[in-house]
């Protein structure tokens, strides 16, 4: 069975790596020749060779000069390619083996190459030079042929111009001794290779960027840099058959149109059925200034003008057939964007894309954070699947993706496949007004781009932190469901003076009772929101930087909004960004953290349990000695609101807080947007330093607190701080780094004092300047009582310290077997009332993974702990370290964690330097 293989040219484009600076894409379709009308399967590469096949197959090469690849040609029906570098030097590569090799190279020497052109099942490529010229190589023996078309000979004879670089080579589709070569200058050349002389010069007076054949071999078409097409009769030179200006304005007077953008590229393919379709990237008018980068799809009367995220790097056309001098039926267009591949739909009205099957995009990748998660619960991949193929796949091609070539044994790396995507920025407002962009100026792209992620595969819980200091709770259900926003509550409470606590000094509130069935007519929403404002001289206060979407949402099966979390502004000063995230399905808790200091939320209860500055975490024990930060430039207060004096002492503080209790609905109300459901909203009000206090947490109910300023940190004693390095050399991030931030996070039940016989439930915390600190947490009853007595947090003090910042905490028991945090089991969160599974939400109980018999036998623990610098082993409930290791001196760990692999239980770090290396 032969392969046939489809070719296309391709264009020069900036990239974004480091390695490269030159990318490009092209097609390669491959079908069994057993009837030559049959589908085909395709493949996609773009440079360095990395190809595509169906979801799955997936090869990737490099060339070993590392030069840029800018141009790819098959040698069609032989399993192999032609590549074409920056450094002029040509590559023939085998594609029939796994592992794509390069079987021969030719170098040029004196003549930079511009363009390559091989015809189909033809032994002979032709590479056009800067200087004009085209030398022949034979693929065969790949060597240089003694034919080489002179660019004194292509142009007239009487011209003493240089026509520029070839910017163009093809072969006439019915006739394959005549080329066509396209010179940079405007001139376009039919050259006869049996009589090597040129049959008829095309002269325009705009430079040309690319020429498409007619598949009948009578006309051809060429873009122009100002934003024309022209198409010409071969045997008509005199002047253009055609002008068109797809985007020009057509003056009434009969005059040339203003010119536009140069057209990069154009491509023309016919139909038996009928007008052809003419399709070009580029050639917008001048005075669209803002507009994102187009593709132009012509056929017949009708032109559609599709805009892309990113500029167009290239682009092909998908055809029925391979043969040139065919009616070539295109069916879709492949679109190669600096971050993105997109391929649109041609046999459907609006030309749809198709969904994109591979889980990542290329070129620069937008991925933020990821998170591996091994051993999963058996149903889980399958639950995911499931609502992930069922999700409503709006302005997508209903038809299979058209680059489905190759095999499994044709893959060169592992393959992933994307089971659920799911789109945080639903659950905000899209900003509408130029008044409600200031509030994302922290973010300096994306405001909704997810920066953390925690997520519990037992309970199938998943907690997102965004960029805008934002955090979404997620429940996974297999059922729709439609929520709307039934009350709104406000409540203020101060407390003062926390900056020597007394006894711990850990003063909380006890959080209230949440009401079982909120009736809208025992408490009426509030519609204005006194402490949230834009005063007039710019300083925003107690606005989120997102606003969350308050009206009713329907939700689809599969992950749902349980809760959202917003920082706020306070007195003109933006949120700190969260640094720390965990979520725990056991205790139905989410902890997150900055630079400023923690939260724990309650989200089966919707309340905070604890807010503290790092500070006071420490309590009285604090090991560092904290000195006010710098002063800022004084603001003027909103609100009528007075600035606290620069002293010890924090200042009064009044700060609110919006959020919204919802429940769902029986009845489904049709809502046309796909947005995900807001159920709740809590606000975290970081305080400014000017004022003196250190954060206000607001939750619905509201809750105002006041507590101590962040200070600077001094170490009493003389270990090495040179992990609290500033990555940036501007004195706002040393300002920043001065700051204790919490980095790690860790639900266990562990020994929390060294005076502890049975295991608690606890939180351990690991901070930027090395400390390990541990929260006692007393859980109710489980079912529910769970839902109606609160739970108590309290802070049990500093554990242990290590050099560089806490990266990763886990357990061991007496064996040294893992232990992982507790968990639950996952439940239908929406079963019926009167259902089975309700009944088992009623009577369920939190999953303790920690082995019975260490309770019984008292068994001890081990603590594991990393940071930048060290790692030590802690015995617990003793607290002594029995294990310290000095992970590196010269560098640092980005990266660590406590892995089970076949020889035992590990410490996997990857640094800085680039090294990765294992601890057992």
């Amino acid at each position: 069975v032969g392969e046939l293989l489809s070719y296309c040219d391709l264009s020069l484009s900036l990239s974004l790596s480091l390695s490269l600076s030159l990318s490009l894409s092209l097609s390669l379709s491959l079908r069994g020749s057993h009837a030559p009308f049959t589908p085909w399967n395709s493949l996609f590469l773009y440079s360095p060779p990395h190809r595509f096949g169906r979801p799955g197959v997936e090869c990737y090469c490099q060339h070993e000069s590392g030069a840029a690849v800018i141009q790819l040609q098959f040698l069609i029906n032989e399993g192999a390619l032609v590549s074409a570098l920056a450094d002029d030097s040509i590559h023939l590569w085998n594609l029939r083996q796994k592992r794509p090799a390069v079987l021969h190279s030719l170098k040029f020497n004196r003549e930079r190459i511009t363009f390559c052109h091989l015809p189909f099942q033809s032994k002979w490529l032709y590479v056009g030079t800067e200087r004009g010229n085209i030398h022949i190589v034979n693929v065969e023996s790949f060597t240089l042929s003694g034919y080489t078309i002179m660019w004194n000979k292509a142009i007239e004879l009487s011209s003493k111009a240089h026509p520029g670089p070839v910017v163009h080579i093809s072969d006439n589709p019915m006739d394959e001794g005549k080329l066509i070569i396209g010179f940079e200058s405007g001139i376009v050349v039919l050259w006869d290779l049996k009589s090597k002389k040129a049959d008829y010069r095309y002269t325009y007076d705009e430079a040309i960027h690319s020429v498409a054949w007619h598949h009948e071999g009578k006309q051809f078409i060429c873009s122009h840099s100002d934003g024309t097409l022209t198409i010409w009769n071969i045997k008509s030179p005199a002047k253009p058959a055609q002008t068109i200006t797809p985007h020009g304005k057509q003056p009434k007077d009969g005059k040339k149109p203003e010119p536009c953008k140069p057209i990069l590229k154009v491509e023309y393919k016919t139909t038996r059925a009928g007008d052809p379709y003419m399709i070009l990237s580029g050639g917008l008018s001048y005075d669209t200034v803002g507009r994102r980068p187009c593709l132009t799809v012509m056929h017949g009367k009708s032109t559609a003008v599709l805009e892309m995220d990113y500029p167009i790097v290239d682009f092909l056309t998908l055809c029925e057939t391979p043969y040139p001098n065919d009616f070539q039926e295109p069916y879709a267009v492949v679109v190669l964007l600096e971050k993105d591949l997109v391929v649109i739909d041609l046999a459907q009205n609006g030309y749809p894309i198709f969904e994109n099957p591979y889980p990542l995009t290329i070129h620069e990748s937008p991925v933020t954070c990821c998170e591996y998660v091994a051993d999963c619960p058996v149903d889980l991949i399958p639950a995911l699947y499931s609502v992930g193929s069922r999700q409503k796949r709006q302005g997508y091609s209903k038809k299979e993706w058209p680059i489905s070539g190759g095999n499994w044994g044709q893959g060169t790396q592992i393959m992933l496949q994307v089971l659920y995507k799911l789109k945080t920025a639903k659950v905000f407002e899209k900003t509408r007004s130029k008044e409600e962009k200031p509030n994302t100026e922290i973010v300096d792209e994306d405001p909704f781009a997810i920066q953390l992620m925690s997520w519990c595969p037992d309970s199938r819980m998943l907690c997102v932190a965004g960029v805008s200091a934002h955090v979404i709770i997620y429940r996974f259900s297999k059922q729709e469901i439609t929520t709307e926003v039934l009350l709104e509550v406000r409540l203020q409470y101060e407390l003062n003076d926390l900056e020597s606590p007394e006894g711990g000094g850990y003063q909380t509130p006890a959080p209230p009772t949440p009401s079982t069935s909120p009736s809208p007519q025992t408490s009426g929403p509030q519609t204005h929101h006194s402490t949230s404002s834009n005063s007039s001289d710019g300083i925003r206060d107690n606005v989120p930087c997102l606003k969350v979407r308050n009206s009713p949402l329907k939700q689809s099966p599969g992950y749902q909004v349980e809760l959202v979390v917003q920082l706020v502004w306070v007195s003109g000063e933006p949120p700190q960004q969260i640094s720390s995230l965990a979520i725990n399905s056991s205790y139905g808790l989410v902890v997150f953290g900055n630079t400023n200091g923690l939260a724990v939320v309650d989200y089966l209860q919707k309340t905070v349990l604890l807010n503290l500055s790092t500070v006071e975490l420490y309590g009285s024990n604090d090991p560092y000695q904290r000195q006010p930060r710098s002063p800022r430039k004084s603001r003027q207060p909103s609100g009528g609101e007075t600035p606290g004096p620069q002293t010890k002492s924090p200042a009064k503080t009044a700060s609110g807080f919006r959020g919204s209790i919802s429940r769902n609905t029986s009845e489904l109300s049709e809502y046309h947007h796909s947005r995900h459901t807001l159920k709740y909203c809590i606000c975290w009000t970081a305080q400014s330093v000017l004022n003196g206090c250190f954060t206000s947490f607001c939750f619905l109910p509201t809750v105002l607190l006041s507590v101590c300023p962040p200070r600077a940190a001094l170490p009493l004693d003389n270990r090495d701080n040179s992990f609290s390095r500033s990555r940036s050399s501007s004195v706002t991030s040393i300002d920043k780094e001065a700051r204790e931030a919490i980095t790690s996070f860790y639900f266990c039940e562990t020994y929390t004092r060294k005076t502890d016989s049975t295991l608690t439930p606890a939180l351990w915390v690991g901070t930027s300047l090395g400390t390990v600190l541990s929260i006692s947490l007393s859980m109710p009853p489980a079912g529910e009582q769970r839902l109606l007595q609160p739970v108590i947090v309290s802070p049990s003090g500093t554990l242990v310290r290590l050099k560089g910042s806490i990266l990763r905490m886990a357990f061991l028991d007496a064996t040294g077997s893992f232990l992982p945090p507790p968990s639950e089991l996952w439940y239908e969160p929406n079963a019926p009332a009167n259902g089975e599974e309700r009944e088992r939400v009623r009577k369920r109980r939190p999953v303790s993974v920690s082995p019975s018999t260490s309770q019984e036998l008292n068994e001890h623990q081990y603590a594991v702990v990393c940071s930048e610098k060290q790692a030590k082993v802690i015995a617990l409930p003793s607290q002594t370290c029995i294990f310290k290791h000095n992970i590196t001196e010269t560098s640092f760990v980005l990266r660590t964690d406590v892995v089970q692999t076949v020889p035992g239980i590990c410490v996997a770090c990857f640094c800085a330097n680039g090294h990765i290396m294992t601890l057992r």
